[in-house]
């Protein structure tokens, strides 16, 4: 297990979380999405899109984190991102208030794949369920793409499972299917003891 950490994402930050999403974006979903699309992706514009998440979140529960590697010098090596369950995260054809109040939806929650392997996406996950605590959620969603074997596997081992939910993303005119997941984030569910 790696020496690291969570925090907050800081406005100096927002361009290494760009590189890191373009990275592992170009690493994890090379056989997924169109090769142009993965190249033409420009790291400038992603760092535009992270510095108004950072700087100014639509609201107090929109939240960046960071996992940070320690050695000799920390590197950032991935990020997360969740808000509340907005319309991005419904299903197509689902009422607008399918998921409820209670439910944040996770936008990003990306390792760069050289850093992998060594905890910091438990790291983050845990980090931001806390937070999700905090904050009175009691149930979380994450779209995945259906080919991202990694993310899955990461998430349902981490007790997530499909909801019966899907969509096609029109990526090029290529349709990529993705599913979604769900997993109860309450004490009360984590502990039925309480």
């Amino acid at each position: 297990m790696a020496l690291g950490f969570v925090r907050p994402a800081r406005p100096e930050d927002v361009a290494e979380i760009a590189r890191i999403q373009l990275a592992t974006w170009r690493a994890a979903y090379r056989r997924l999405l169109p090769r142009h699309v993965l190249d033409n992706l420009d790291e400038a514009w992603l760092a535009q899109r992270w510095d108004a998440a950072v700087r100014q979140p639509p609201g107090d529960t929109h939240r960046v984190l960071v996992a940070v590697e320690q050695a000799e010098q920390s590197y950032l090596v991935g990020f997360a991102a969740s808000g509340p369950a907005d319309a991005e995260a419904l299903a197509p054809n689902e009422p607008a208030d399918a998921l409820g109040a209670g439910v944040v939806a996770v936008t990003d929650l990306l390792v760069e794949p050289r850093w992998g392997r060594r905890g910091h996406g438990s790291r983050l996950l845990a980090a931001s369920v806390d937070l999700w605590r905090e904050s009175g959620f009691d149930h979380a969603v994450a779209w995945v793409f259906e080919g991202d074997q990694a993310s899955r596997k990461f998430l349902t081992a981490a007790g997530w499972a499909p909801d019966g939910a899907g969509r096609a993303l029109d990526v090029d005119d290529m349709l990529v299917p993705q599913l979604r997941l769900h997993v109860a984030v309450s004490t009360e569910a984590a502990d039925p003891t309480d």
